[in-house]
């Protein structure tokens, strides 16, 4: 099951989105993490924290979940 992430702003940089899941406690772990960690954008491994993530970009952190990024007030597509 996808769960959405709804943007307030145009984007959201991995690094972001890995501190509002409380994956991280901080931006600066967000290296370190991505390092040690598998985590793909749209089905490919992606190690950049600065990485921006548009509304209908797919986000799979093993273990953790599967997050589709949505604009407030657009349909969800990931259905």
């Amino acid at each position: 099951m996808k769960e959405k992430i709804i943007l307030k702003t145009e984007y959201m940089t991995l690094a972001q989105l890995l501190k509002e899941l409380d994956v991280i406690s901080s931006g600066g772990q967000a290296k370190w993490y991505l390092q040690e960690n598998t985590v793909f954008v749209n089905g490919e491994i992606e190690n950049r924290r600065g990485r921006k993530l548009y509304a209908g970009t797919m986000i799979e952190i093993p273990e953790i979940g599967t997050f589709f990024m949505t604009k407030k007030g657009t349909k969800d597509a990931s259905k």
